[in-house]
């Protein structure tokens, strides 16, 4: 059974945001911990850490503030939605974000998709209000086994590459 859940984690963004990575939705683990990508099997701060040659974050506020250092602004597409779990393909009643919050207040250059569900909810519910278009990344998702770290870092080389162009 989906229950109606609203997505509580403010988006991490400020006036020298360079690039927007957006989920789909938190996960129970992210929502459990207030935070995005905090399950402990999603590499997403492994791999930013890797392309940013750093020491993967620990706390929520070291977290934050090598987003802020790198020029990296995070959030979801979804605002909320039925869900059950964590599963995107159960995923339904979507409200969208309004992302122009942050793109009207960062020099955004990029809007990267982790995943194919945050690309396809993007382009379904975001496109027509931010009339931008996002790159489609694979996720970080430990359910995305396919792709190593080695290999998600050489496909996510483009987000160190615009966040400090």
């Amino acid at each position: 059974m989906s229950d109606r859940v609203n997505h509580e984690i403010p988006p991490v963004y400020d006036g020298t945001s360079r690039v927007l990575i957006l989920g789909s939705f938190p996960s129970v683990k992210s929502r459990e911990g207030h935070f995005f990508y905090h399950h402990p099997q999603n590499r997403f701060w492994r791999l930013l850490a890797a392309l940013f040659g750093e020491e993967p974050p620990a706390s929520i506020e070291e977290k934050r503030a090598f987003l802020l250092r790198n020029h990296i602004a995070v959030w979801d597409v979804i605002a909320s939605c039925e869900i059950t779990g964590s599963s995107d393909s159960s995923i339904k009643n979507v409200v969208p974000n309004d992302l122009n919050r942050i793109l009207d207040a960062a020099d955004i250059r990029q809007i990267f998709c982790n995943g194919a569900t945050s690309f396809n909810l993007y382009k379904k519910y975001c496109l027509p209000a931010t009339n931008r278009e996002a790159v489609k990344l694979p996720s970080t998702s430990p359910a995305n086994a396919a792709f190593s770290l080695e290999r998600l870092a050489s496909l996510w080389a483009p987000v160190r590459d615009a966040a400090h162009f």
